[in-house]
């Protein structure tokens, strides 16, 4: 009886070591504050998640509406494909669908070379966007995820990071929750369905992508949406990776409630009651009730400031445990005077 209870116990100890991600990140897409974390910094090959900086690029730099005619860069494409020809006639927005719906090398190089002119100048661009939105952990070499001649290199952290860039993207945010796109081109007729199996398993999932090599295993990043709270999960090594991100949305959403730490039209400001102070966009964070006890609201006014009909007063800083998470420039603009007008309008 023994043996059996010890085989038992390390069966499931193997099982568990298995189905366990060597990396995971939930963060909280709206303050971009991380909830939960393991080896969040440690460098990886990404695989196919390289694609969500791939389509990003190309929404930054073209419209979905261009015409691509499909050149001979496509006979460089292996691996994963929707199988595209050259000559073949698609708008951006179909080569989008076929990137991120079925990860599509083929459509991958084509966008490439349309948007940058070359593989390697979209690649540059793909670095500067990096460090741009503060991915300071990753090295992008090709815009397809592919290992076998060069590498992406990236961080779970990272990877969150451009994963809530991109869902600001409301084309990209759209794109990646398809779970079906069909189009009829010059050459052929195609039906491409979403390889993100979370968007079947999981009500509250609103997008996300794969990836998958021998050398990187299984990479996914996804994001969902539920009673209002925004969260990303990226995770790499998990050969369980719906289940897994669907189990850690489920206890995350649970613990956390989503407050609005900044209104943009209604800061309880003291200033002359002559003007209207404002900021230029709300904050929402998400917290457990002790941790919105100890938030900390910091408000700086600049010296020296004459305001006459608007000028920018300052800033006011969000800050928890020692940590700065958002910072907002304070405005203040004259209130017209309403009734004055209303005189003047009458009698002239």
């Amino acid at each position: 009886m023994k043996k059996i209870v010890i085989i038992l116990v390390v069966s499931l100890l193997f099982i568990s070591k298995c189905y366990a991600a060597q990396n995971e990140i939930v963060m909280d897409a709206d303050s971009g504050r991380v909830l939960y974390g393991k080896n969040t910094n440690q460098k990886e090959l990404i695989a196919s998640t390289t694609k969500i900086m791939t389509a990003l690029v190309v929404l930054n730099n073209t419209n979905l509406k261009d015409e691509i005619i499909v050149g001979k860069e496509v006979s460089d494409a292996y691996g994963s494909a929707i199988y595209i020809k050259e000559k073949e006639k698609l708008l951006v927005k179909d080569l989008l669908y076929g990137l991120l719906l079925r990860s599509g090398n083929d459509a991958t190089l084509s966008l490439a070379v349309y948007t940058a002119g070359s593989v390697d100048g979209f690649v540059k661009l793909m670095n500067e966007t990096a460090m741009y939105i503060g991915m300071k952990n990753t090295v992008f070499t090709n815009p397809h995820g592919l290992d076998e001649e060069s590498e992406n290199i990236s961080t779970v952290y990272d990877m969150a990071i451009l994963m809530r860039e991109a869902m600001k993207n409301k084309d990209f945010r759209k794109i990646t929750s398809t779970r079906k796109y069909d189009l009829k081109t010059n050459f052929n007729t195609y039906s491409w369905y979403n390889k993100n199996k979370l968007l079947e398993i999981y009500e509250f999932a609103t997008g996300g992508k794969i990836g998958y090599t021998k050398r990187a295993k299984h990479t996914f990043v996804s994001s969902a949406t539920k009673d209002n709270k925004n969260l990303i999960i990226a995770t790499f090594k998990d050969d369980d990776q719906f289940n897994t991100h669907k189990t850690l949305y489920e206890k995350y959403f649970k613990i956390y409630k989503k407050y609005r730490l900044i209104d943009k039209n209604k800061l309880k400001i003291k200033y002359d009651k002559n003007y209207k102070v404002y900021t230029l966009s709300n904050f929402d964070m998400l917290l457990t009730r002790n941790e919105k006890k100890k938030i900390k609201r910091t408000i700086t006014f600049y010296k020296n400031v004459k305001c006459n009909d608007s000028c920018n007063l300052g800033k006011i800083e969000i800050s928890l445990d020692n940590k700065i998470y958002k910072t907002l420039n304070i405005y203040a603009e004259r209130i017209k005077d309403n009734k004055k007008k209303k005189i003047f309008n009458y009698f002239s």
